[in-house]
C-alpha cells in the first residue's frame, strides 16, 4: 500500500517493521478528537482565505460524515495507515476525493497529535475531578452517620488513641479534596492550544491560531513552536496526580482489607465487592480493594515510564514521544474505575460499630488519657508520662487494663488521682473531649463534617 508520506522512499517497508512503527492499535482512541481538531483547523483555513468556501465546505461535509460513523462504528481502521491521522485521511479522501489532502495545509502530524492530546485529558481531567468529587461526598455521608462510632486510632499500625470513625473517614476527604485540588490546576495548562505549530518551526501560511484555539475550546496557545510539539509536561502532570491519587486509595483500600479481615471485623463488604475461594467454601475476599491497590503499581509504572521517554529527548518531535499515549489511556481507565468503584464499596459497607468500640476496651489507648489527667493535676507531663508508662508495664504483667486499677493503687501512686479517673479513662470520654481544631472530638468532627458539605456544595454551582 502506498504511504501517504512516501514520496520520498523507493523501497517498501515490511509488515513486521510496520507493526512495530503503528500506533493505530492504541491512538485511534483518540478519533473523535482528531476530527474535532480538523473541523476547527478547515474552519480556520477558510477564515484566512488559504482554502475557497467550496473546500471548506467538501471537507467539513466529508469530516462530518466521518464523525457519524464514527459514532456508529462504522470506521475500521488499518495497520497500514499506521495512525489515527492517517486513518482519517484516508477515510476523508474515500469520502470526498482528492481535496481531502487540503486539510493537511498549514499543520503537521506534530501539532496535530499534541492537540489530540490535549483535548483528550480536558475531557479526562473534568471527568475525574467529577468522579473524585462524587467519592468525597461518600466520605461525607459515612462520617455523618459515624459520629460518635469509636474505633482505636493507630500508630505504626498499633492501638494509640481512641478515634471518631467519622474522623477517620475526614482524613481521606482531606486527602481526595487535595487530589481534586491537584487535577483542577492541571487544567491550565491542559487548557492550552499547540495547533498551528507544524511541525516545529511553524507554516508560512496566514494561519489564525488563535481562532483555532477559541473554536476548540482553549483559553491559550503555545508562545512557541518548538515547546507545542514537544510538550509533554501535561501528560506528566496527569500521571503524576493520578499517582498520588492511586496512593491514596491504595492506603484506604489497605486499611479496609485488615478492616474486612477475622482479627478485626470492623467492617464488612457487600457481595458486590467481594469474591470466593475456588477450593476454600468460607472464604469472602475483598479482591476489589486488593486490586485497586495492586492498580497503583501500573500507574507509577506509567508516570515513569514517560520520565525516562522523555528525559533525553533533544527538541523537537521524536518518534520515541509515541510512546506517550498508552500509559495515558491506561492510567485514566484506571483512575476512573477505581474512583467508581471506591464510592461504592465504602458507600454499602456495613460497619460493625460494636466491634470498633469494643476494642478500643481491652487495650491502653487510653494511657494518654492517664498522662493529661495528671499533666492537668499538675504534674510535669513528662513525669505524668514516665508514672504512666511504668503503670501500664505493671498491668500487662498482672493481664490488667488501666480501667481495672484500683483507686487504692492510684492513690498510692499518686494522690492526685481521683475517683474520676475511670471516666475520663472510657472510650467515649477520651474522644469527646478533644476539642482543639481538627482533632477527633465529636464537636470538631461535626464542625468538619459541615464545612465539607458546604465546600461541596460550592463546588456544584
Amino acid at each position: 500500500m502506498e504511504k501517504l508520506w512516501g514520496g520520498r522512499f523507493e523501497g517498501k517497508s515490511e509488515t513486521w517493521i510496520d507493526e512495530f512503527g503503528a500506533s493505530i492499535p492504541f491512538d485511534q482512541k483518540l478519533a473523535k478528537q482528531d476530527i474535532i481538531g480538523s473541523l476547527a483547523h478547515v474552519k480556520m483555513l477558510g477564515k484566512t482565505g488559504i482554502l475557497t468556501d467550496t473546500e471548506v465546505i467538501q471537507i467539513t461535509n466529508g469530516l462530518n460524515i466521518l464523525q457519524e460513523k464514527l459514532s456508529t462504528g462504522k470506521l475500521e481502521f488499518t495497520l497500514e495507515n499506521e495512525d489515527i491521522h492517517l486513518n482519517i485521511e484516508k477515510f476523508l479522501h474515500e469520502e470526498i476525493g482528492s481535496v481531502a489532502g487540503k486539510l493537511h495545509t498549514g499543520r503537521s502530524r506534530n501539532d496535530q497529535v499534541a492537540t489530540d492530546m490535549h483535548l483528550y485529558l480536558k475531557d479526562i481531567v473534568q471527568e475525574v475531578i467529577e468522579k473524585i468529587h462524587l467519592f468525597r461526598q461518600v466520605l461525607v455521608n459515612t462520617a455523618e452517620a459515624n459520629i460518635e462510632t469509636i474505633m482505636p486510632g493507630y500508630t505504626h499500625l498499633q492501638h494509640a488513641q481512641p478515634i471518631s470513625f467519622a474522623h477517620h473517614m475526614m482524613a481521606y476527604y482531606g486527602m481526595l479534596t487535595r487530589d481534586q485540588e491537584r487535577f483542577s490546576e492541571s487544567l491550565k495548562r491542559v487548557d492550552i492550544s499547540p495547533l498551528g505549530c507544524a511541525a516545529l518551526a511553524g507554516t508560512t501560511f496566514p494561519i489564525d491560531r488563535e481562532y483555532t484555539a477559541k473554536l476548540l475550546g482553549f483559553s491559550h496557545i503555545y508562545e512557541n513552536s518548538l515547546d507545542g510539539v514537544s510538550d509533554r509536561d501535561f501528560i506528566l502532570e496527569f500521571l503524576s496526580n493520578s499517582s498520588i491519587l492511586m496512593m491514596h486509595l491504595s492506603r484506604f483500600c489497605e486499611e479496609i482489607i485488615l478492616w474486612c479481615s477475622h482479627e478485626f471485623q470492623f467492617v464488612e463488604l457487600t457481595d458486590t465487592f467481594s469474591t470466593g475461594s475456588s477450593i476454600m467454601p468460607q472464604k469472602k475476599n475483598p479482591d476489589m480493594a486488593e486490586l485497586i491497590r495492586g492498580k497503583s503499581g501500573r500507574v507509577y509504572g506509567n508516570l515513569f515510564s514517560l520520565l525516562t521517554v522523555l528525559k533525553g529527548l533533544p527538541l523537537a518531535y521524536n518518534k520515541d514521544l509515541q510512546e506517550d499515549k498508552e500509559g495515558m489511556f491506561d492510567t485514566a481507565h484506571t483512575i476512573l474505575t477505581s474512583l467508581e468503584i471506591m464510592a461504592g464499596m465504602v458507600d454499602t459497607m456495613k460497619i460493625n460499630r460494636e466491634v470498633m468500640e469494643k476494642s478500643t476496651e481491652k487495650d491502653f489507648s487510653n494511657a494518654t488519657e492517664l498522662a493529661d489527667y495528671l499533666a492537668s493535676k499538675g504534674m510535669p507531663f513528662r513525669q505524668a508520662h514516665e508514672v504512666v508508662g511504668k503503670l501500664v508495664l505493671s498491668c500487662t504483667k498482672e493481664g490488667i487494663y488501666l480501667q481495672d486499677v484500683p483507686l487504692e493503687k492510684y492513690q498510692a501512686i499518686t494522690p492526685l488521682i481521683e475517683a474520676d479517673i475511670y471516666q475520663t479513662l472510657a472510650s467515649k470520654t477520651a474522644v469527646e473531649r478533644r476539642h482543639s481544631y481538627g482533632g477527633t472530638g465529636f464537636d470538631q468532627v461535626t464542625s468538619a463534617i459541615q464545612r465539607s458539605k458546604l465546600q461541596l456544595q460550592s463546588e456544584e454551582k
